[in-house]
């Protein structure tokens, strides 16, 4: 395009009305006619009512008459249309932005109200960030919905911009997720946020919502010395591999038995079967990198179409836990290092792996993931973490990569 030429009209029109099928044909349908050339569109659909606006390059002997079809057609299909003309220095700024960097924000919670919004949007500016398009991920709420306990609502922003302060941006988003009981999500919108293709997930409290050494400990009549060292141990008071040693020493004894039983009626997390179906269909492989044990991570393998699962091996002699384990323990550093494992084996790139969990030893595999969620996590662990899902199930990781409800079901 050449600015300095003067029969060269820039004109943004905009669009509004009640959306119905032919509009958007009729309206380009003019512009083809006189050879204008599409500089920019974008579309919005609003509860019926839409929202078009097209810039488009012309030349100053026929945009009269552009202007003139385009008004009558408006006019014939109940729609509003308003102009405003784009000098070239206003266009050549709005190009030369697209070099800048693109974020993704993403907001979630049971519902999202006007605040929420507002907050968020307000850190954006404090940033000298352009938002570029909102868009709503989770499907249409009836009336009343936010009032139930399973109901959950996300809306995603694309912003542009480099932040003045990427920790202090981060820092703002986790203050006011914390103070108003929303999820936020900021992320780099890049090639690899959009080719994730291996996920690992933590198993107790994050799949399943229990930690089934606890079971096994009420089981055996030592429920309450074997939750204390658990809880000491997810919130990083003490070594996990000690903590380990010291619950399974505790189990001694306890039938084979009872493990079948707490298989069978393990409280899978809310969410969790609806996450697995939809990455299993997006061609996502799964894992499970737990400090619990196998025998459980293999029934949840073989009940949600899991591809690998690494965690601890009891040792049974004569249908009896022993107190003791086979193996090395699966701590916090031998998650990170199975992370990184499977990537290879999968080929696939370190950033474009994903890893979920709650504890303190889920902190090395969440720091090495290209996305790092603390889910419903202990606060030593949203403090650290890059991204923290705690308001709604484990379908909220869905939301995070981009997925919409009307896409995924």
């Amino acid at each position: 395009m050449k600015t300095n030429d003067p029969s060269v009209e820039l004109i943004l029109i905009s669009i509004s009305g009640e959306d119905h099928p032919g509009v958007t044909a009729s309206l380009t349908g003019i512009l083809a006619s006189y050879n204008a050339v599409i500089l920019d569109i974008g579309q919005a659909d609003i509860h019926h009512l839409l929202s078009l606006g097209i810039l488009f390059q012309t030349t100053s002997d026929v945009s009269g008459d552009i202007m003139k079809d385009l008004l009558f057609k408006a006019y014939e299909l109940n729609l509003k249309i308003r102009f405003t003309p784009i000098t070239p220095d206003d266009y050549q700024s709005w190009v030369d932005r697209q070099g800048k960097s693109r974020w993704i924000i993403t907001i979630l919670g049971r519902k999202i109200t006007a605040r929420h919004l507002a907050l968020t949007s307000t850190v954006i500016a404090e940033q000298g960030l352009n938002i570029d398009g909102i868009q709503r991920l989770t499907g249409r709420m009836p009336l009343g919905a936010d009032e139930l306990s399973d109901s959950k609502a996300c809306v995603e922003f694309s912003v542009r911009g480099d932040p003045h302060d990427y920790h202090e941006f981060q820092s703002r988003f986790m203050q006011v997720s914390t103070d108003e009981g929303f999820d936020i999500s900021l992320q780099e919108d890049n090639i690899f946020r959009r080719s994730r293709r291996l996920i690992c997930f933590d198993m107790d409290s994050t799949l399943i919502e229990t930690e089934v050494i606890d079971e096994l400990a009420m089981r055996a009549g030592v429920g309450d010395k074997v939750k204390a060292i658990t809880e000491r141990a997810m919130r990083g008071e003490i070594d996990f591999t000690e903590s380990f040693r010291e619950r399974v020493a505790l189990l001694e004894g306890l039938d084979e038995s009872v493990m079948i039983d707490i298989a069978e009626n393990l409280p899978l997390t809310e969410g969790c079967e609806r996450t697995m179906q939809v990455l299993k269909r997006m061609g996502f492989k799964i894992a499970i990198l737990s400090g619990g044990f196998t025998y459980f991570g293999n029934y949840l393998k073989n009940r949600l179409g899991i591809d690998y699962v690494y965690a601890n091996e009891l040792e049974i002699v004569d249908g009896k836990l022993t107190g003791r384990y086979v193996g090395d323990v699966v701590d916090g550093r031998r998650k990170a290092e199975l992370l990184k494992l499977i990537a290879q084996v999968e080929n696939v790139n370190i950033k474009q792996t994903i890893a979920v969990g709650d504890g303190a030893n889920d902190l090395p595999m969440l720091a090495v993931a290209g996305l790092g969620i603390a889910f419903h996590a202990k606060p030593k662990v949203k403090r650290e973490a890059d991204q923290s899902l705690s308001t709604i199930g484990l379908d909220g990781v869905l939301y995070f990569l981009g997925f919409k409800d009307s896409i995924i079901g």
